[in-house]
């Protein structure tokens, strides 16, 4: 049985800084700056635009020459496009995209929509796993657990895993993880707080994570004021 109603979650942080170091977000994301274009530059290429589609899993850096970038990460989005690093979003797209970076009602369905390749539903087991990981950060699902709830074999549950949410089952927990700790600190929890309530071993362990997926430390995200929404 398929899953028609799962909802994967999209996180929208907001940080006023000129630059983000190099690192591989683990889900896509738009990005956009917050007084002008921004560029980033991986896999060979630069792209600059208003904004930029950028793919998971590909180091990049960017620069927002004016300063501030807006971002919104959509996980579990398989994207219909090719291209080695990013894409330059143009037109009503483009406006789209800007509408769901501001939460604007319906935006991120029709962003999500626009950009999927049209992924096969979500089996409902796999979806009833999927929305405990996100809900509850600190549970330590093993891979073992996983397989037993999907009533599957441990390798087949795992590739069943990565093809609905593009990302390894690990990952997946890692990455929801992240961005529970990331929007505490946006909304001035303590970084050793919200290592420990998203279940990190310690603030290092967080601000190693943080900097490979984000580009920027915790505390230089709370130095550019960094802001947070989720959905």
């Amino acid at each position: 049985m398929a899953s028609a109603g799962l909802q994967f979650p999209a996180s929208v942080f907001s940080v006023d800084v000129g630059h983000l170091a190099a690192h591989c977000n683990p889900a896509p994301c738009v990005i956009a700056g917050r007084r002008g274009s921004v560029s980033v530059i991986g896999a060979g290429e630069q792209v600059t635009g208003d904004v930029v589609f950028i793919r998971p899993g590909v180091e990049h850096k960017v620069i927002c020459a004016n300063g501030g970038i807006n971002v919104i990460y959509l996980d579990g989005l398989i994207w219909s496009d090719d291209f080695a690093c990013a894409k330059r979003l143009q037109g009503p797209l483009a406006d789209i995209a800007v509408d769901a970076l501001f939460r604007e009602a319906d935006a991120e369905t029709e962003l999500r929509e626009r950009l999927t390749s049209g992924a096969s539903p979500i089996p409902h087991q796999l979806g009833a796993v999927i929305e405990t990981i996100i809900a509850e950060p600190m549970l330590r699902l093993s891979q073992l657990e996983l397989a037993d709830r999907l009533k599957m074999e441990r390798t087949g549950a795992l590739r069943l895993f990565k093809a609905a949410t593009g990302v390894t089952f690990r990952r997946f927990k890692q990455w929801s993880a992240l961005q529970h700790a990331a929007r505490q600190i946006a909304a001035g929890e303590l970084v050793r707080t919200a290592a420990m309530d998203a279940g990190f071993a310690d603030t290092a362990h967080l601000t190693r994570t943080f900097r490979a997926s984000f580009g920027l430390t915790p505390s230089e995200a709370i130095a550019g004021g960094a802001r947070a929404g989720a959905s």
